[in-house]
């Protein structure tokens, strides 16, 4: 009886648990998808260039990988409620800086500070959901982060809306992100103890040291597709506004709902395919992604109107949503089981560097050839994603036919 009621008091704790961990994912996105909306605005704020945006990307996640590569230690010695309050405590701090704060340097720094605060979140809800719950479940908990990321634009596109300024975007978010590190420490108990694994991995025997994996070609190759993905994910939510304002014509209202357009479409593709994971396998949604994601950057970049620009953002962004998850779940059959785990590890740092990378060289691009470039090059980004995963797989089988 005693065992019993210990096993539904777990069962009970591990559901509000996922609830939580949505939270977590939710505010992991918010500040990502404010940043878009409000970019214009800060460069006129602040007077700057239109590729100084990549100052923001390449600090911020400077502080991302810092907090991520050290994941594993901070949950040991916080756990994990306590990490993310902490991590909810110091996005909160970057966001109200970003609004008060009246130079740019300043804003450069809480942009480490932020990075660090989402790092360690976004690796420390990925960690407890790869131990503790299914592949369905993680493609619907980065969802989730999609639902945040869809709310930051419509959130900066009504506060500037209403009171002509994009602080105040900012001072909301970062309020949010404050009541939520206290949900997280007061929670933080919760997050010990769980024992049921609801997953459907199984950890390796024999798992291959760091050094060895990162010698493999199919390893190297998974790197360079987190890399491109993310920066295009990324890139396209940064950039549509200022692309549709200052290249196309159009409103900033408008421009602003959609790009909170295109991350609503991506949160329904996550959706959507925590669904259908189980009719289709991840390689050949990768492919059907990609390929989709490839013709919805075609159309924005050949520009037949508002319309089909329209059309071919909220494309992109529906397409290329699963592609993540997906990745991560057919990270087995590109490197082998010994090397999954070290290739998790350098596909989750790889994908934080080209958020910040790859929308930066498109702001160099813009800067140099216009705004018109952009979709130009994150096309071609994709092509390259689509060749690489190809390879990958191609390079697997050889290798597995040569050894037969």
């Amino acid at each position: 009886m005693n065992r019993a009621t210990t096993i539904q008091k777990e069962n009970h704790h591990a559901m509000g648990l996922v609830w939580i961990s949505f939270i977590a994912f939710i505010s992991l996105g918010l500040p990502d998808g404010l940043l878009g909306v409000a970019w214009p605005g800060i460069r006129r704020h602040f007077n700057l260039p239109v590729d100084a945006l990549g100052m923001v990307l390449v600090t911020g996640t400077a502080g991302y990988m810092l907090s991520s590569f050290f994941c594993g230690v901070l949950i040991r010695r916080l756990g994990v409620g306590g990490l993310l309050s902490l991590s909810c405590a110091a996005t909160a701090s970057a966001l109200f800086a970003y609004a008060s704060t009246p130079v740019w340097w300043l804003f450069i720094v809480f942009a480490a500070v932020g990075g660090l605060g989402a790092g360690a979140i976004d690796a420390g809800i990925n960690t407890f959901a790869a131990k503790h719950h299914s592949t369905r479940m993680m493609q619907w908990l980065h969802a989730s982060f999609g639902v945040g990321i869809t709310l930051g634009p419509v959130i900066m596109t009504i506060g500037i809306s209403v009171t002509s300024h994009w602080e105040i975007g900012y001072f909301f978010v970062s309020i949010a992100q404050g009541m939520l590190a206290v949900i997280f420490l007061f929670t933080k108990g919760m997050w010990e103890g769980i024992t049921v694994n609801h997953g459907d991995g199984h950890q390796a025997d024999n798992e291959a040291p760091l050094t060895e994996t990162i010698r493999k070609m199919h390893a190297l190759l998974s790197v360079l597709m987190f890399f491109i993905y993310t920066g295009v994910e990324l890139g396209v939510g940064l950039w549509a506004c200022s692309l549709l304002t200052e290249s196309r014509g159009v409103a900033p209202k408008v421009a602003g709902i959609i790009t909170g357009g295109y991350w609503a479409m991506f949160t329904l593709g996550r959706i959507l395919a925590g669904w259908y994971t189980r009719k289709i396998d991840p390689q050949s949604l990768i492919y059907v992604s990609v390929s989709f994601a490839i013709v919805g950057i075609g159309i924005l970049w050949l520009d037949f109107g508002q319309v089909m620009s329209i059309i071919g953002i909220a494309l992109a962004g529906f397409a290329g949503a699963p592609i993540f998850p997906s990745l991560v779940s057919d990270t087995e059959s590109r490197v082998g089981v010994r090397h999954q785990a070290n290739t998790i590890g350098m596909q989750i740092a790889a994908a934080g560097l080209g958020a910040a990378l790859v929308p930066a060289i498109a702001g160099v691009l813009a800067r140099i050839y216009g705004l018109e470039a952009i979709p130009f090059f994150l096309l071609i980004a994709l092509v390259l994603l689509l060749l690489s995963f190809v390879f990958s797989h191609f390079h697997l089988e050889n290798n597995e036919n040569s050894n037969r």
